[in-house]
Order: C-alpha cells, then structure tokens, then sequence
C-alpha cells in the first residue's frame, strides 16, 4: 500500500501540472471503488480551476474553489500525467482532462481507492477529522517527543501498533514503521507505556529521518507503486529490516526476524532491537 512517502511523492508530482490549471472533462470508465465515484463529478468539475493539490495524511485534496477532490491510491492505486490521447487500459478508472492537453488518471486494479467529492472545510470530513498530526511538519502541539510520550501513557499496545494509528500520528504505515523502530533500537513488540521520554524522542527523529530518506528516494515500490511520471521508488533498497527476514542485520549480523503484528509482517533486529 503506498504510505506517506509515496503519497507525497505522487503529490510533488502532480502538482505542477494540477495547479492552476482548468478542468475541461471527466472520464469515468468503473465507479465502483472502495466508495462509488460520485455520478455527477462530471458537472461538478468540468470547467473550475485547481486552485492546490495538497496531502492529509495518506490522502490527495484537490482544492478546486468551490470544493475538494478527495483522492486515496488504497492498495494499488497511482496517479500519472499523460497525453490526452493516450489510451486508457483495462484498471484505468478516471481521467481528468486538463486544460493544457494532458490528463491525470487513476489506475486502481484492485479498486481500494478512492475518489470523493467535499463542500466547506475539507478537513472537517469524517476521513479526516480525527486524523493525528503530521510527522514532518513543526507547529505548536504537534508531533514531538513529548506529545508521543503523552500518547503512550497506560498503554499496553504495541509501539508499532500505536505509531501505525492515524489518529496518533498519520502516515507512518508498515514498512516504515518497522524501518524507524529499527533506527531508534525500539523492539515493535515493546509496550508502549514502557516508553521513556528520551525514547520518544529517538523514535520521533526516527521517524521524520525515515520518512524525509525515502521521500529523496522517492518512496518504496515493493509491488505496483509508480510515480506521476510512471517510475517506481527506490527505497527499498536502502531497507534495513523490511522484508529481509533471515538475511544477517546489517549493524550486528544477526538474522532479521519475521513476526506477525496485528495481521501485518513485522520486521526487526532481536539483537540491536530492545
């Protein structure tokens, strides 16, 4: 599934040729996503202006003035910028055409994504209301050391468990979950009231230093993730413990071990890991 670092890659690359440009058409070729495509997204579209594309989260917003294009890649989705006269393919749901001869389409094989449309505050949607803070952005009560500390009093979860939760902190999905743990010399398995405060904070640099790495990689393509131009990312060569169960870790030698966490692989060092 594409995570933050995905997502906001798709996003830098979309919004060059998204914003400021004027919507002239709606393609709808299957609407059954994870919710239907709105029927009437045609009318609703078709000649307003895109005023910014930004990112909550693991979603795209769409600002186009009088209301906002909610878009979720779900488990296999991309979104490209092509020529208008490229022919669409057999998982290419949704075209919007552009003003400046080029279109931006959704292909979505499994069909887990979404297209959703919002009037007022975009951020008041039940997607997004509840949503925690951003983990790359500074601003006062956001995501820090002492808020995570906070976040993990009296609680037996799982710290991988708690830092995967949206509304604790977004966008921090599997792989770089187990990448950040691994960082910080924080065991997935371990409490997260167990968490001292200078741990919080190692984990919080953690972290922002995994998800900024893999941004300037361009995310992870383990399976379908391309970006707007159709090119894959290139974390996953840079992995430290994702999806290298029984290879030596890199720091000690030691095997990589595979557990299961909440019906996800986890990924981790038993011996640099406590």
């Amino acid at each position: 599934m594409p995570e933050l670092p995905e997502v906001e890659t798709t996003r830098r690359g979309l919004a060059p040729h998204l914003e400021g440009a004027t919507l002239t058409g709606v393609v709808i070729r299957n609407a059954r996503l994870r919710w239907p495509i709105p029927e009437n997204l045609p009318e609703l579209l078709s000649g307003q202006r895109v005023i910014s594309l930004k990112r909550r989260a693991k979603y795209l917003l769409l600002d186009c003035g009088r209301g906002t294009l909610i878009l979720h890649l779900g488990m296999s989705g991309s979104l490209r910028i092509l020529p208008q006269a490229t022919p669409p393919e057999l998982h290419d749901h949704l075209d919007l055409l552009l003003d400046n001869g080029k279109l931006m389409r959704l292909r979505d094989p499994r069909r887990f994504g979404a297209v959703l449309w919002h009037e007022g505050d975009v951020h008041a949607h039940p997607l997004l209301a509840r949503l925690g803070p951003e983990p790359l952005e500074d601003y006062p009560g956001g995501f820090d050391a002492r808020y995570l500390y906070q976040a993990t009093r009296g609680r037996n979860v799982a710290i991988k468990a708690l830092i995967m939760n949206n509304h604790i902190i977004v966008g921090v999905g599997n792989i770089y979950a187990c990448e950040a743990l691994f960082s910080a010399g924080i065991s997935p398995m371990l409490k997260s009231g167990k968490l001292s405060l200078a741990r919080c904070d190692k984990l919080v640099t953690a972290i922002r230093t995994t998800l900024s790495a893999a941004l300037l990689a361009g995310g992870s393509t383990l399976r379908d993730f391309v970006n707007a131009t159709g090119n894959p990312g290139y974390f996953q060569h840079q992995h430290w413990v994702y999806g290298r169960a029984g290879e030596p870790c890199r720091c000690c030698g030691a095997p990589v071990r595979q557990i299961k966490q909440g019906q996800r692989s986890s990924f981790y060092c038993g011996n640099c890991q406590k």
